[in-house]
């Protein structure tokens, strides 16, 4: 799917997040997408919480295998597991999500996750989705 294409469906499937993500590329191998950070998603001390960058994550990784598979909807998260390794800044943050192993079944990846204009990721999350049994 394009760039286009992944917003749309978005739109259309999960009005609930629209305008908080955006995927800024799509790679042979996943997405880039940004998250727009305010201060809902700041926990005190100023930095951005694990569940926003759990969400992140998350949604980067949709997009990603939704970049390969087409318009599946119903693909579900079966496994998530995340390691935060710094303090992100408190500002917007960009996943890098790739897919490692796309099967019938199962999409197998990961995604880092950088502080905008910072080069080390701040956390790395290992993801499974997943698919709906073709029609």
């Amino acid at each position: 799917m394009t760039i286009e294409q992944l917003h749309e469906l978005i739109e259309r499937e999960f009005p609930q997040v629209e305008g908080h993500f955006d995927v800024e590329a799509v790679h042979a191998d996943g997405v880039t997408v940004r998250m727009f950070i305010d201060d809902s998603h700041l926990r005190p001390g100023g930095t951005v919480s694990g569940p926003s960058m759990f969400s992140l994550a998350d949604c980067a990784f949709y997009m990603a295998t939704l970049s390969m598979v087409g318009p599946e909807a119903m693909m579900v998260t079966t496994n998530c597991s995340i390691d935060f390794m710094r303090k992100p800044a408190p500002g917007d943050l960009i996943a890098r999500a790739r897919i490692l192993k796309l099967g019938k079944t199962l999409s197998v990846g990961d995604v880092l996750i950088y502080s905008v204009g910072v080069d080390v990721p701040v956390a790395r999350a290992s993801l499974t989705y997943a698919l709906p049994p073709k029609r």
